[in-house]
């Protein structure tokens, strides 16, 4: 392989940087919804961004991209699009909880009402989304009882969730609360979240003025995720004449979606190239692109090797040769069963070219080392111990990536590796125990959320 260049670095905000292209993509997405509702459990603040102040650009301070080099393998150029900057977060989501929470800002002072998001997540979402609360409300943009949030995980990503002041103020907690439900079906909390504003929200603002937002919707993601495209074209294009690959571990593949969003609107050249890397817990959009259909029928059959104790299969090598378990569960974050977005996904790869796979944490423990060398010179650090990984994305993807390179998976001339998290127990502190309420069921939740909204103004 080739030595690794230094990382090149490029807009350090780039929401401020690219705030008006980003404001019109989000004019047209709006144009092409139906109109939002204002109220009711259908309510979203408008796909609009108040005026740009100092206030405002500090507060976007947290969104940055920059890129890598990460050398050559077998030929292929790789290069990092890092979208993990913000260190009260390390991943991607960090870009649309900004605008998102932008997003609410307006809304509050156009109106005067108070918002509470309400958000369901697997623990990426609703810490990026819990640090852009915090950052509106220390950067004066609105106070703790005009803007609060409610975030429902699943109990296995509890050790992912991260401690900030939103679950240390005692204040900032009571108003912001995060609530666990527990049981082995992680993406239940999607009918619990939606559930509950779609019942609860007429109600919730007669009693507080306080509109409840359940904030998971395609466009909220794609819109921000959309400054990918806006920052390759100025800063990483692709070399003249050369092919890129765009490779991105995925649940739903929002932020696919939102650079395909932003390279449309650029009226940039040709179709992009996209490479899908998924786990065997989660392979629906691999097993749908390839078999039209997400049936766990079509994963290749394992046999147990008595001479190693792994899984193998040799029969489709978009899969896992080798594995602990087909049944492994290598991060829970990516817990979506037959996503929505899959036909969308099928369409762009099948124009533009592309595939996917599926990786084990055995192939990810055998790439490891090497991954950890590389991500290192291009300014990303790796536990030394992968036991304290507790993001797993950015080793998945490089490890899909290293696998189909070496399968005869991927020729292209270059693969733009999209970081989209990554982070050990050395860089956060995980929230404590207390700092979190278990709802077994609707009611419970109910009940949290509507204590959450009645602190402070409501007492």
């Amino acid at each position: 392989m080739a030595a690794v260049a230094q990382p090149r670095t490029g807009s350090a905000n780039v929401l401020t940087h690219y705030y008006d292209e980003l404001g019109q993509i989000m004019g047209s997405v709006r144009a092409g919804r139906a109109p939002l509702p204002t109220a009711g459990a259908g309510f979203a603040p408008d796909f609009a961004l108040p005026p740009l102040t100092s206030r405002l650009e500090r507060y976007f301070s947290a969104g940055s991209i920059t890129t890598g080099d990460l050398g050559e393998y077998r030929g292929v150029r790789l290069s990092l699009l890092n979208l993990m900057g913000n260190p009260g977060t390390r991943t991607t989501k960090t870009l649309a909880s900004l605008l998102m929470v932008a997003r609410a800002v307006g809304h509050i002072q156009r109106t005067g009402e108070n918002v509470m998001i309400v958000t369901p997540s697997s623990a990426n979402k609703a810490t990026a989304l819990r640090d852009a609360v915090l950052g509106a409300i220390r950067s004066g943009l609105v106070t703790p009882d005009q803007l609060r949030i409610a975030v429902v995980v699943p109990e296995a990503s509890r050790p992912k969730l991260w401690s900030s002041p939103l679950s240390t103020d005692p204040e900032l907690a009571a108003r912001n609360p995060v609530l666990v439900l527990p049981g082995a079906d992680r993406s239940a909390v999607k009918t619990l979240a939606a559930g509950l504003v779609e019942q609860h929200a007429d109600t919730v603002y007669a009693l507080t003025g306080t509109r409840l937002w359940y904030s998971l919707d395609l466009d909220n993601y794609r819109t921000a995720d959309a400054a990918r495209a806006l920052y390759e074209r100025d800063f990483c294009p692709a070399r003249p004449g050369e092919r890129r690959l765009h490779a991105h571990a995925v649940s739903s593949a929002y932020g696919l979606l939102g650079h395909h969003l932003g390279h449309t609107a650029i009226g940039a050249d040709g179709d992009p190239r996209y490479f899908l890397v998924q786990h065997l817990d989660t392979p629906d959009m691999v097993l749908n692109l390839y078999f039209g259909s997400a049936e766990r029928d079509h994963l290749p059959a394992y046999r147990y090797d008595a001479a190693d104790g792994l899984y193998r299969q040799d029969g489709d090598l978009r899969f896992p040769v080798t594995t602990y378990h087909p049944d492994e569960i290598l991060d829970p974050t990516f817990y979506t069963h037959r996503p929505p977005t899959s036909a969308r996904m099928n369409e762009l790869i099948r124009t533009g070219g592309g595939g996917g796979i599926v990786v084990s944490l055995h192939e990810c423990l055998q790439r490891y080392p090497l991954l950890r060398s590389r991500l290192g010179e291009a300014g990303v650090h790796l536990p030394a111990d992968p036991r304290r990984l507790r993001e797993w994305s950015l080793v998945m993807a490089a490890t899909g990536v290293l696998n189909a390179i070496d399968r005869g998976l991927i020729s292209d001339d270059e693969v733009l590796l999209h970081g989209s998290g990554s982070y050990g127990l050395d860089d956060y502190v995980p929230l404590r125990d207390d700092a979190a309420r278990t709802v077994e069921q609707a009611c419970d939740l109910r009940k949290a959320v509507f204590h959450a909204v009645l602190v402070g103004d409501g007492d």
